[in-house]
């Protein structure tokens, strides 16, 4: 006759410890957090790349209307141009937008990219929009490859982008600009602005020549960061006719009620007061106006 427990300590062993182990595993998913779902990249057309590395949407996104950003003409056409032959599936480079700061640069991408939407043909898929923050630069390898697979196109922007000191984060940059084995995905290109053209400050480029075995390697491995942008887009100071161009074409945009040689002197004064002229000081005077007018920005 055949025994119908098994005299094996091992089998009596497993058949205390199955209860257990099926407790711990309960316990173990009961306390493991909830799986987010993928993001609906058709909520909106701009989108954050957070600290959790998830695309957040933004539904308004705070831009200025191209029509307003005067006196960058040339930067305004080229990156216009750049991104137009982008959003059509054609070849087109990375920018670095850099020079004088409140010059539009920041403005000057989200206005490209909501002039050509407004512009795409019924059917046509809209050119969309990530910022991803400086500090998140580390990240920006896994956010390529978030996107990789998504079928529109995708601008990816960082704004005041510049590293210091022991800073290497720049190195997960180099590295999403080539794309690494894969390639940079066709359908992402990265839009950077900066106060400088090598991204980097010139007391760390002299310290890599001073302290190099080889100094000339040494700084190129460092300076070498910014030509993996094809286009480099300079920003400069305005002059007071461009600055005053920039205040009239604000007061007409806003339907502000203001004498306009009253205008004229208080924008002046309000630049002197700054040391700047620049079209983020026209913006704060055009702000100010508008709540002394008690009239609002609409």
């Amino acid at each position: 006759m055949t025994a119908s427990l098994s005299n094996d300590p091992g089998d009596a062993l497993a058949a205390r410890l199955l209860p257990l182990l099926e407790r711990i595993a309960a316990a173990l998913e009961r306390a493991a957090p909830a799986g987010s779902p993928p993001p609906d990249l058709t909520a909106a057309d701009a989108f954050l790349w957070g600290a959790e590395r998830r695309l957040m949407p933004v539904p308004r996104v705070n831009r200025v209307a191209i029509g307003l950003l005067t006196g960058i003409d040339r930067a305004r056409d080229t990156l216009m141009a750049n991104t137009r032959r982008f959003a059509d599936g054609l070849p087109a480079n990375n920018a670095l937008l850099w020079g004088a700061r409140g010059m539009g640069k920041s403005s000057l991408v989200k206005a490209v990219q909501a002039e050509i939407n407004a512009t795409r043909s019924q059917g046509e898929r809209p050119l969309k929009l990530v910022e991803i923050h400086r500090e998140d630069i580390e990240a920006l390898p896994d956010l390529m490859a978030a996107l990789r697979a998504d079928p529109h196109r995708w601008i990816v922007y960082c704004d005041d982008l510049s590293f210091d000191g022991d800073d290497t984060s720049y190195k997960s940059l180099k590295t999403a600009l080539d794309g690494g084995i894969e390639g940079r995905p066709e359908n992402v290109l990265f839009y950077a602005t900066s106060n400088r053209r090598h991204l980097l400050a010139r007391d760390m480029v002299e310290n890599e020549r001073s302290t190099a075995i080889n100094p000339g390697e040494a700084v190129e491995e460092k300076v070498s960061l910014s030509d993996r942008f094809g286009l480099w887009l300079g920003f400069h100071k305005c002059s007071q006719d461009e600055y005053l161009a920039m205040i009239e074409a604000y007061v007409a945009q806003h339907g502000l009620r203001a004498d306009s040689a009253t205008v004229r002197a208080e924008a002046l004064e309000w630049a002197a007061t700054r040391g700047s002229r620049s079209g983020r000081a026209a913006f704060q005077y055009i702000q100010d106006l508008a709540g002394r007018l008690g009239q609002t920005l609409g």
